[in-house]
């Protein structure tokens, strides 16, 4: 398997676009931070290494890095979006309202009735997302 900030470069080169040293230093923080993360949290990351590095260099990567397939954006609320290292297996996702946790799940009986339900419609799947939204249980108790 080719390393993430290989095939990265291998999009920059195909697309006509400069691999720099900010853009390494986002890509690798990005992904050795390996979870959910805003643009400006992984600018706070990426800034405690290098001073010169902006949020539009963070952010612009971030974009990059999800049109070259090596990274999901999600958008969990309507405040900001969120982006995951493209994952090797699909996942869902919980997420807490009140505190912002998100928790990743995987459930073949979801994905089945999920594949039933097409075709009993005469749909063909070709991606989907499964977001549910309440309260995790440490919000739940403090209420």
């Amino acid at each position: 398997m080719v390393e993430p900030a290989a095939s990265f470069q291998q999009y920059l080169n195909g697309a006509g676009l400069k691999g720099t040293r900010q853009r390494e230093l986002v890509v690798r923080t990005f992904f050795n931070l390996g979870r959910h993360v805003s643009a400006h949290d992984l600018y706070g990351v990426v800034r405690r290494r290098n001073k010169r590095i902006g949020l539009v260099t963070v952010y612009r990567t971030l974009k990059l890095l999800r049109d070259a397939g090596l990274a999901e954006e999600r958008r969990f609320t309507r405040d900001f979006s969120l982006f995951e290292p493209k994952p090797r297996r699909h996942h869902d996702h919980m997420i807490c309202l009140r505190c912002g946790k998100i928790v990743e799940f995987e459930n073949e009986t979801i994905e089945m009735l999920q594949e039933e339900a097409a075709q009993r419609a005469g749909f063909r799947i070709v991606t989907h997302k499964l977001e549910l939204y309440g309260k995790c249980g440490k919000c739940q108790a403090r209420a």
